[in-house]
């Protein structure tokens, strides 16, 4: 096990060609950190310079207090899944697994009965050893009926399994994962996702993994570093990212659908605030007013977020009701994603659970009709029109909960119920 520092970690290619910017980091010892971003944002560039199979331009990398930045990857003590793999193709499940095991010096104490000195001797690991470790790991990852299978032989999740036991069996400081699952269906890779979860827990060991998968992130890491264009824009929980998003890019990145975000305006009326959109003004009230009321945030343009599966459906009575109408209905099974227009023409989408609808209801919405949506304060964010950035990303969690069950009562009057007639033809 192992803690992992990178300090100021920079990579060019070229001469002009950045792909990892100033990359500060500190991961715990046994913590599992997701490296998540679009393509090329630089999330495999910095797992590659922590393996060493990148160089790194500028910085330090250091594992358990030792800067690595001139070692090589087989001095590093961690182990690597890559995406494609790389399982040797002529050799069986049990000797790719067993391959770097036999190339393994371990360094034996011994010592000088007549002097008292101790000297250390490598030497290779037995054989019995070898097969030790490889079974031990077939039985975990379940593949012990397939080791003396090729790759040839198996099916994508079982090649994927035998890589992550090649990795096992080395027993190493800290375990790499280079976006292990993207090349597996849909079904596999859920499948996958929970046994890698399970897995961590029976190899309690220090983990990064990357992926551009969101729903592994948010599912897998004990912390998410989300990464673009080479910088960091924000480090924390799940919870923390998905709750509050440090800036415009986060917030659509997180969340599937991604965040409806919309330009609006901000009022401030004494010691309360007000949210102009479409037309409508919709009270900031409960937690959120106050957070915006100990920043002194003042009256401004600002782009509004609201999650899909925060917004409402309600009837066109509601004062808060903003008038949409229909494009495209997408029936989920579970739920509805309902892809509307505003009355300027800005798109939204609205996720609507169909155990709330009866049948009747789930037919009405057919394309061109006109349906009423509303969403509560304590769902929006709030982000500077310019600086894109949240203005309450600073806030403490003990703040963000400080007057829940106030915002649940002042927010009543904008739920709007699924029950009442939310359409109008």
């Amino acid at each position: 096990m192992a803690t992992v520092k990178l300090t100021n970690v920079k990579k060019v290619y070229g001469k002009n060609v950045v792909a990892v910017q100033n990359f500060n980091l500190e991961i715990a010892d046994k913590e599992f950190i997701v490296f998540v971003g679009p393509s090329g944002c630089g999330k495999s560039t910095t797992l590659r310079m922590i393996a060493g199979l990148e160089d790194i331009t500028d910085g330090t990398v250091e594992i358990n207090g030792k800067v690595v930045n001139d070692l090589q990857p087989k001095d590093r003590n961690i182990a690597m899944v890559f995406q494609n793999y790389a399982l040797y193709p002529h050799l069986t499940v049990f000797e790719n697994m067993a391959f770097a095991l036999r190339l393994l010096r371990v360094p034996q104490e011994m010592t000088n009965e007549s002097t008292g000195k101790t000297t250390y001797v490598y030497s290779k690991l037995s054989q019995d050893e070898i097969y030790k470790r490889v079974t031990e790991a077939a039985e975990i990852l379940g593949i012990s009926d397939l080791l003396l299978r090729r790759p040839r032989e198996l099916s994508g999740g079982q090649r994927q399994r035998v890589a992550i036991g090649r990795a096992m069996v080395r027993d190493s400081q800290v375990f790499l994962m280079d976006e292990p699952l993207s090349n597996l269906d849909a079904k596999l890779r859920n499948q996958m996702r929970a046994e890698i979860i399970l897995l961590r827990k029976k190899i309690d060991t220090t983990f990064i993994y990357v992926t551009h998968d969101q729903t592994e992130a948010m599912t897998l890491g004990d912390r998410i570093v989300i990464m673009k264009d080479g910088f960091i824009q924000q480090v924390g929980t799940p919870t923390e990212v998905f709750d509050m998003p440090a800036n415009l890019f986060v917030a659509e990145f997180i969340g599937a659908p991604k965040m409806n975000t919309v330009p609006a305006t901000l009022v401030r009326n004494g010691d309360g605030y007000s949210v102009e959109v479409f037309g409508v003004t919709l009270p900031v009230e409960g937690d959120k007013g106050d957070q915006l009321l100990q920043k002194g945030v003042e009256s401004q343009s600002i782009t509004l977020g609201v999650r899909p599966e925060h917004m409402t459906l309600t009837n066109r009575n509601n004062p808060y009701a903003i008038p949409c109408t229909l494009q495209v209905n997408e029936m989920m099974g579970s739920e509805l994603h309902l892809h509307v227009l505003a009355a300027d023409g800005t798109p939204l989408i609205v996720r609507v659970p169909t155990v709330q609808l009866t049948a009747q209801q789930v037919s009405s919405l057919v394309a061109g009709v006109r349906i009423y949506v509303t969403f509560q304060s304590k769902v929006m964010h709030f982000f500077g029109s310019e600086s894109q950035l949240n203005l309450l990303a600073e806030q403490s969690k003990e703040a963000n909960a400080a007057s829940e069950p106030q915002q649940e009562q002042t927010d009543e009057a904008a739920k709007g119920t699924a029950s009442q007639q939310w359409y109008h033809n």
